[in-house]
């Protein structure tokens, strides 16, 4: 049934409106076919994207299901688990609060959250019983923006400190973290680091505690300060920790790859546990939104922080978050120490809650220097690129997001189409 579903393109794709300049109208159609592709050969259930130039959308698209099971086609206001492109909405709150004067970036995290002092490093032993030192640098809100914490997530599976996570039960969103936010991060902080603070670079729960320390400089719950301050302010109205009342139907399923099943059903939308407001707010990738809402997140980041005469985050700070911050001018591919990320290492630097590229030619694909990034577990992604001045938000629920090529083969299919 699914495969008959797939064959029958049309009975789901709307059409890949043209609207923009800056970008020539036949070549840019080959963004539209490579959609068409991943759903056609049974890839992904579903893709949305939206492509704009300096502000203005250049290119719409929507084919697929957004549950394949019932056959229901993917609406034009469909609601999607972004995972870790909730990140950079979390690092802009954050830096509002800087903006504020409540914290300098040098400042120890346990200053806020003392469960972080005297923070310990892993040497040896067992997720049982680790060895550990004392950490010798100082354990900082730049390193958690930055991802030089010394943290990690639990599925890594490449070391005892991913496993430690596992066994304690140390989970982002996408893992089905219990507890609340305060109570994790509490937790996480009795475990010890993979390395000394700032000296390399791991994918990591870090943003779940920036959105702690959110918490706690604000004094409101994470959801509250998200909206009243970015979200709400932003127009973002469909973008939140959970699929709200009346939302059910624009919810779509998420799949997965297996060696049985190249597209298996994982969460459905009909039972979800996105139907519900979580216990743990995760700053690190627990929003579900829309394309439009994003849309709206990236051309207030293209705009300098600014959307509709409403100031998000000065333009300043933001030229400032998306400068590349690892030490010596660094990339990812020199520092990193993940098994996993949501961007390909080489090439690229990282900023204040963004990817940064630094080198086109070491990326090994297109794009311009500064463009700055970031993606999601079930494969969205988005980016700016501030030289050319456009954008690209791209939506479907599949995962491991590394899986397919799609992200470097879709900024193929952009770039290429410029005038």
């Amino acid at each position: 049934m699914r495969g008959s579903k797939l064959r029958y393109l049309e009975k789901w794709a709307s059409k890949g409106a043209f609207m923009g300049s800056g970008f020539d109208k036949d070549r840019l159609q080959r963004v539209v076919e490579l959609c068409d592709r991943y759903v056609n050969d049974g890839k992904f259930s579903c893709a949305q994207v939206q492509i704009a130039h300096r502000g203005s959308v250049a290119l719409r698209y929507t084919v697929g299901s957004a549950d394949l099971e019932s056959g229901a086609s993917l609406r034009e206001d469909a609601i999607f688990r972004i995972y870790s492109m909730t990140k950079p909405i979390t690092s802009i709150a954050l830096m509002q609060l800087y903006e504020k004067g409540l914290f300098i970036l040098e400042d120890p995290v346990a200053k806020y959250i003392p469960a972080f002092a005297n923070p310990q490093v892993l040497v040896g032993g067992s997720y049982l019983n680790p060895v550990t030192r004392p950490a010798q640098t100082e354990l900082t809100i730049r390193d958690m923006l930055l991802h030089t914490s010394g943290l990690t997530y639990g599925f890594h599976y490449s070391n005892n400190l991913d496993k430690m996570y596992r066994y304690k039960k140390i989970a982002g969103a996408a893992e089905g973290a219990d507890g609340t936010l305060e109570e994790k991060i509490n937790e996480l902080a009795t475990l010890p680091l993979l390395f000394d603070p700032g000296t390399a670079w791991n994918y990591s729960m870090s943003t779940d505690v920036c959105g702690r320390l959110i918490e706690v400089l604000s004094g409101k719950g994470l959801d509250e300060y998200l909206e009243e301050h970015v979200l709400g302010p932003a127009g973002m109205n469909d973008t939140g920790f959970c699929v709200r009342e009346g939302q059910a139907d624009r919810f779509t399923s998420n799949y997965a790859f297996t060696p049985k099943d190249p597209l298996m059903l994982i969460d459905p939308a009909s039972t979800s546990p996105y139907l519900a407001q979580p216990l743990f707010l995760s700053g690190g990738g627990g929003l579900v939104s829309t394309i439009d809402d994003y849309q709206r997140f990236v051309d207030m980041l293209l705009n300098g922080g600014e959307i509709d005469g409403k100031r998000i985050i000065g333009r300043h700070t933001l030229d400032f978050m998306t400068l590349n911050h690892l030490p010596g001018g660094a990339t990812l591919n020199d520092l990193g120490q993940s098994t996993f990320t949501e961007t390909a290492m080489e090439g690229m630097g990282f900023g204040l809650g963004f990817s940064v590229l630094v080198n086109p030619a070491a990326n090994a694909a297109l794009g311009s220097v500064g463009e700055f990034a970031w993606g999601g577990a079930a494969s969205t992604r988005f980016w700016v690129d501030p030289l050319e001045e456009i954008t690209c938000v791209f939506m479907t629920q599949f995962m491991p997001s590394s899986h397919y090529p799609i992200r470097r083969e879709l900024k193929a299919v952009v770039y290429q189409a410029l005038k």
